[in-house]
């Protein structure tokens, strides 16, 4: 049992994720896409921010909560969507949902979940969010979208940055795909990381098979290990500006759009009424060459900033970066990796260790900026 008292930032978790899963399930995590070089550009774009602080004032009563869409929350990010995080805990959807509703935030679910959204809204509620890739059967599509809206999803979040299968060659040496290559080097790995063959595959087994892709319906819905789901369920390279006006037109609560980079493309999901932006390069996972989203950013807000939610994903690590993000005019970020960490090594207890790491370096950090709130995070903080 790892002890997750012992970890003290994000990096710590990441080495505690590697001892623990079959270097496939780790690679599938950490990897990017090709020579990696997006994922190592986030890092660094974050890294070249200079804060200004000021002093000295009083910032002994220091508040991160934030209004998101009129209703507060208690610090500002939350949980992206992540698929496949239930094969790295044992239904870890469910641990990534009660730790952001005790951390008062909201959290995202991904599409490729292995638990099933609805019983995530009855079991633990909070502030649910849904993450959409749009099929090329477009009527299942619409049918899912019905679906977390019946069941009370607050947002939808629709992924726009993966109209195909990213080049990530670590996954096929691995055999990692839909459905699984099982080989002797990964059986034998899997072997090899017994806390995670114990804790997590043998409980989906024993609790009735191997992982599923829950979300999809039930006539599609395959195991990992059987037959590749069919085509209709894949990616799609034929979503466009229409498609996006037709899912505002279908789901009643908020709408995000997820992958925007560029400011002309910012104004148009505005302007088809967009309630959210991301801007992201998916964590450097599918094009190697995209500009790092601390690079984009500025130019979002440039375009639309004060029109609608900007959030920003790619790299955050610490409390520190949110506060470089706010600077730069996003309303909030979002996190994948780090939370996804956090469930691989220690399931909701995992998750709430990291959240609870990157409050303490937020208010930490704020009052050595010298803000007591939020909304006193500026771009007069930035230096030069």
């Amino acid at each position: 049992m790892t002890d997750l008292a012992g970890l003290y930032n994000v990096a710590e978790f990441r080495r505690a994720a590697k001892r623990r899963l079959p270097k496939w399930l780790f690679e599938y995590i950490d990897g990017a896409t090709e020579d990696e070089i997006a994922v190592r550009n986030n890092r660094a774009a974050i890294e070249r921010i200079r804060i200004l602080p000021r002093a000295p004032f009083d910032v002994s009563n220091r508040d991160l909560g934030t209004s998101l869409f009129g209703r507060t929350i208690d610090m500002p990010m939350l949980i992206a969507p992540t698929g496949g995080a239930g094969l790295m805990w044992f239904e870890a959807e469910l641990g990534l949902a009660r730790a952001a509703k005790a951390a008062g935030i909201p959290y995202c679910m991904a599409t490729g979940s292995q638990v099933p959204f609805e019983r995530v809204a009855r079991e633990v509620g909070g502030r649910l969010w849904f993450q959409l890739y749009v099929w090329p059967a477009r009527e299942i599509t619409y049918e899912l979208v019905r679906r977390v809206a019946a069941a009370g999803a607050e947002a939808l979040v629709v992924t726009v940055d993966t109209p195909v299968s990213p080049n990530r060659e670590y996954n096929a040496r691995n055999g990692f795909g839909v459905p699984l290559r099982l080989t002797a080097a990964n059986l034998t790995d899997m072997t090899l990381h017994p806390r995670w063959l114990l804790g997590t595959l043998l409980k989906y087994v024993l609790a009735g098979g191997l992982p599923e892709m829950r979300n999809h319906p039930p006539e599609y819905n395959r195991r990992r290990t059987r037959p590749a789901i069919a085509p209709r369920l894949g990616l799609s390279d034929t979503v466009d500006r229409a498609e996006i006006q037709r899912l505002r037109d279908l789901f009643p609560g908020k709408l995000l759009v997820k992958g925007i980079m560029h400011p002309q493309d910012a104004l148009d999901m505005v302007a088809l009424g967009a309630d959210g932006l991301v801007v992201s390069n998916h964590g450097g996972r599918n094009l190697d060459a995209a500009m790092a989203t601390f690079d984009a950013l500025p130019g979002v807000v440039a375009a639309v900033g004060g029109k609608t939610t900007i959030i920003v994903d790619s790299g955050i690590r610490r409390g520190l970066d949110i506060i470089k993000a706010r600077a730069l005019g996003a309303d909030l970020v979002q996190t994948g990796r780090a939370t996804l960490w956090g469930a691989s090594v220690g399931g909701e207890a995992g998750v709430t260790r990291v959240l609870d790491l990157m409050r303490h370096e937020l208010t930490t950090a704020m009052a050595n900026v010298g803000v007591r709130t939020i909304d006193e995070i500026t771009a007069d903080l930035l230096a030069g």
